[in-house]
């Protein structure tokens, strides 16, 4: 006779390692292969003689990579092909990681910043969209937040690092340190998420059907997308660097970018939790309008306390932004999230590649990052009324 009684067991403790394979995967292409840049831009201003339009190019080089991986996730619909790009994207994310230490030509980091960012687009969009599926197949969808706590907490462990060691080792030695952490983090990210099931039921035998929203809808949704975009690119490639600049002191950059991501890792669930109470779209209207809030209160009360609650709304919005318009497409798209993921990601990709470029130029040219914020905010509230208006047109 089976033993019935350790199923819910066993079920349970392979839920939690999709969900950790899953934060592991988000915290090394993420955090690491993505954002930890961010932290280190500064440094490698400083030590590697990385000028500020370049900074802003390599950001944009990064975008472009993610932008590729986007249109990628967006025209596959075989889930075992998704599989295999997903662990391809995790050797990647350490090769190019590990990459950018042994290196101090321009070009090369420009070409090892493409990649990562196509490792970011495996990790976000496939990797994301097979723990949905998994989750969404097991009818587990009150869960899906808790997923993307990976992004936020990949955030502040690569600023913390920064901020501690900042100073003892050289640039290089950070992203020696940073490879170093994902290898131990590849190790549950590759092993843990099982093979994705393509028999398009769910565990109760129910046929699991996509339920689209219209055209229109869609369209006014990516442009509102790309709005957000923006504003995200332009806060979190410049912020550091922004802050470091207007208080004269290096350590308070790093702070405000932990800030942003010890605000990020709870948000996912916070704003689930939202979305059930208020429902989706009145959910991503009141965070796109609290992290307008958050990019415009450093702009209009520069004091350092006001930098900082101005980081913490931001952070624990974009973040939020991210993962309702992501888990909103697992719930129009349930048999292949993946694929509208990866539509909604290149209006946000477009934005990403184009804001860091024209940001780091126009900051060169003005001499400060304040009219480049200025400007996303302004695109930033664009947004805010696009998605007022999609309540109305659902």
């Amino acid at each position: 006779m089976p033993n019935t009684a350790s199923a819910p067991l066993l079920h349970n403790v392979q839920r939690v390692k999709v969900l950790s394979a899953g934060i592991a995967s988000l915290i090394l292409m993420i955090g690491i292969a993505r954002f930890a840049y961010t932290p280190m831009l500064p440094l490698m201003q400083q030590h590697a003689g990385l000028g500020v339009a370049q900074g802003g190019w390599l950001a944009a080089f990064n975008y472009a990579g993610y932008f590729c991986g986007a249109l990628i996730a967006a025209n596959i619909s075989d889930l075992a092909k998704k599989d295999r790009l997903y662990r391809l994207g995790l050797l990647v994310a350490l090769a190019t990681t590990v990459g950018l230490g042994l290196t101090q030509n321009f070009w090369l980091w420009g070409l090892l910043r493409f990649f990562s960012g196509l490792s970011s687009a495996a990790g976000l969009l496939l990797g994301s969209g097979l723990v949905m599926h998994w989750l969404l197949r097991h009818q587990l969808r009150s869960e899906l937040g808790i997923h993307f706590i990976g992004m936020g907490s990949g955030i502040f462990f690569t600023a913390l690092f920064v901020y501690l060691v900042a100073g003892q080792i050289s640039w290089q030695q950070h992203w020696f340190w940073f490879t170093a952490l994902g290898c131990l983090l590849a190790i549950p990210a590759w092993f843990w998420l099982p093979k994705p099931n393509t028999s398009g039921y769910n565990v109760g035998g129910e046929k699991m059907v996509d339920r689209p929203p219209s055209q229109q809808f869609l369209q006014t949704f990516m442009l509102a997308y790309f709005c957000a975009g923006v504003g995200y690119a332009v806060i979190t490639t410049f912020i550091v660097a922004h802050v470091n600049q207007i208080t004269g002191d290096h350590e308070y950059g790093s702070v405000t970018f932990m800030i942003i991501g010890l605000a990020a890792a709870p948000a996912c669930i916070i704003w689930d939790l939202v979305a059930r109470k208020l429902g989706n779209l009145n959910a991503l209207l009141l965070a796109f309008v609290l992290q307008f809030t958050g990019m415009l209160i450093p702009i209009l009360s520069p004091g350092l306390i006001w930098t900082f609650i101005g980081a913490g709304l931001f952070g624990g919005t974009f973040i939020g932004i991210v993962s309702l318009v992501l888990t909103m497409a697992g719930r129009y798209f349930p048999t292949r999230p993946a694929k509208m993921m990866g539509k909604m990601t290149l209006s946000y990709g477009v934005a990403q590649m184009a804001a860091p470029a024209a940001a780091g130029v126009l900051s060169q040219w003005s001499g400060s990052y304040q009219l480049s914020i200025i400007i996303s905010c302004g695109i930033m509230f664009l947004g805010c009324g696009l998605i007022y208006r999609l309540r109305h047109h659902e």
